[in-house]
């Protein structure tokens, strides 16, 4: 089974030969080999490119694991590339993997302290040269933030172009499966979006597969290339974070979580670092809380999100089932894939209670930033009773502006408005209409 990804891939056609190198980051596993070295190539080669044409290097494969020497990468490819009558695509896979090397034509002792990664060679050096030849287009995947996304101005002096691949939304999912969609809904939630996870027809095996993914694959990659002892910490925070999805959280809270399993707490500035590796693989995601009256963050306690639903039930051996927390998770996965902003939204008040006037905090699951202008987002099981309502609306009644504003709820409800302007629509429909925000 082939699992379409037409939205990338227009976004990578798009992007061809406009001299940048073209960065496809994300989870590992989450379909970004399979997208360049099959869905891409099979387009161009529809175009009228050769099979020859590709140059296809692939560092976490045994065979190309001498190639993350950058130099002996580089000379490779210039290998391959010699004819400059032909134009080649040039495939960098798992990129991350490629570590820097002595340069030997520096000379130390003139090099300043501050300049002493000079005296190195990394793949941004030769990925930077390669992108001067007009014969080359080059695209690499990774699966590391920090490396990656977060570096591509600097050190690809403003000539890389990222394209951020998510496993499969709610909508590719129903494009493989023959099920309603409220029952597809429920898979969805229990099994994810990861490709190969999805077009495995056995439960029992899609279990194994998002479980053997944790243990093969990212915790090891995270212990080797941050070089830790063991995973005993590492292995007892991913399953706090799993466990408290879309609840605040903050590193003190998670030390003492994560401590009580191991019979000793982390130091603060541990459970830190570990959460930065972990969002730095792209298996969770934090988000910052915003003052909606107030217009600033809160910089202690923030949410965090797993990027997929299934990874995060097989950590947690498919128990810990709330259906409100992994509704919201969902939503703002929802959100961050269609390229939105998101912040939580808190909501400051002063209120008489119990004859004393107090100040309160109340929520708003999502702030969504479009330009100037935001979109107020809570996620909700139902408003049944009055008093249900009032509740779930409350802190969005209370803004003091004229966003509009949206409750998503369980189930394929259609949309539809109360008197105060308050938009409702069920979760399916809310997932499968990508321009329901622009369009409202």
């Amino acid at each position: 089974m082939i699992i379409r990804r037409d939205e990338y891939l227009n976004k990578l056609l798009a992007k061809r030969w406009n001299g940048k190198v073209k960065v496809i980051t994300g989870l590992r596993r989450s379909g970004k080999s399979f997208l360049l070295s099959t869905l891409f190539k099979k387009r161009m080669i529809e175009e009228g490119a050769d099979a020859d044409d590709f140059i296809e290097i692939a560092l976490d494969r045994k065979s190309d694991v001498k190639y993350r020497n950058p130099n002996l990468l580089y000379d490779h490819i210039l290998e391959c590339t010699k004819d400059l009558t032909r134009k080649f695509y040039v495939i960098i896979d798992e990129i991350q993997l490629s570590y820097k090397v002595k340069n030997d034509n520096v000379d130390e002792t003139i090099v300043a302290e501050e300049d002493r990664e000079m005296l190195y060679t990394t793949f941004y050096d030769i990925l930077n040269d390669l992108m001067s030849r007009p014969n080359l287009d080059i695209y690499v995947t990774g699966s590391n933030s920090k490396m990656l996304s977060k570096d591509i101005v600097t050190n690809f002096r403003d000539r890389g172009s990222e394209i951020k691949v998510y496993p499969l939304s709610f909508s590719e999912y129903l494009s493989v499966t023959d099920k309603e969609k409220a029952d597809a809904l429920e898979d969805y939630m229990m099994y994810g979006g990861m490709p190969l996870a999805v077009i495995e027809p056995d439960e029992k095996e899609k279990r194994k597969y998002l479980q053997g993914l944790f243990a093969n694959v990212y915790i090891k990659d995270i212990i080797e290339r941050y070089k830790l002892k063991d995973d005993s910490t590492l292995s007892p925070l991913v399953d706090t974070l799993s466990s408290s999805i879309g609840s605040l959280t903050n590193p003190n809270k998670l030390a003492n979580t994560a401590g009580s399993a191991i019979g000793r707490t982390p130091s603060h500035n541990t459970i830190r670092s570990y959460i930065e590796y972990l969002e730095d693989a792209y298996i969770f995601e934090g988000v910052k809380r915003w003052d909606v009256k107030g217009r600033r963050y809160f910089d202690t306690i923030q949410k965090y999100y797993a990027t997929d639903l299934g990874l995060r039930n097989a950590r947690l051996n498919f128990r810990q089932q709330e259906r409100s927390h992994l509704m919201e998770n969902m939503i703002y996965n929802e959100l961050v894939r269609r390229g939105y902003s998101v912040d939580v939204g808190i909501v400051e008040l002063s209120r008489i209670i119990d004859g004393k006037r107090k100040m309160s905090q109340y929520e708003i699951d999502f702030v969504v930033n479009i330009g100037n202008s935001k979109i107020y987002i809570q996620s909700a099981l139902n408003v049944d009773s009055p008093e249900k309502k009032a509740q779930e609306t409350f802190s969005l009644k209370n803004t003091g502006d004229f966003f509009r504003k949206i409750v998503v709820l369980d189930g394929n409800i259609k949309r539809w408005t109360d008197e105060d302007g308050v938009i409702y629509i069920g979760v399916i429909p809310f997932l499968l209409e990508d321009a329901l925000l622009e369009s409202l």
